[in-house]
């Protein structure tokens, strides 16, 4: 999955920006333009305010998630979100969620092995029965 989610990631990073570019590159930064016109009509504006009520929730949840498993930098992602859009922010939180995930449990698991190992049979391992 790791795989898929960075390949999202990117995608979502390129798509937007299909669009975005030469609405840029021909008004310049007029960002009150930009915002009006995400609600220039009624399909424009609720998918608008989907995404707009989607990032909030990515917002509050990727927070939680990345105490909760130690992903850094969260605040990367939500300018991601801002910049580029939920589509490369989202997939690649979970793709640096999920390294992390694996990152830990590969690490308990060594811990665990560690520890369950008794003196005696890594002392008579290698000799002969």
């Amino acid at each position: 999955m790791k795989k898929v989610y960075l390949e999202l990631a990117i995608l979502g990073a390129i798509v937007p920006y299909v669009f975005f570019a030469p609405w840029f590159w021909n008004n310049g930064t007029d960002l009150f333009g930009f915002v009006s016109l995400l609600f220039a009509n009624q399909p424009a504006g609720g998918f608008a305010s989907d995404i707009l009520i989607s990032s909030a929730v990515f917002w509050a949840w990727s927070w939680n998630e990345s105490r909760r498993h130690g992903v850094r930098y969260w605040w990367v992602y939500v300018v991601l979100n801002l910049t580029i859009g939920l589509s490369c922010a989202l997939p690649l939180f979970l793709y640096s969620r999920l390294c992390r995930i694996e990152e830990t449990e590969s690490d308990t698991t060594d811990r665990t092995q560690a520890h369950t190992k008794s003196p005696m049979a890594t002392a008579t391992a290698g000799s002969p029965v």
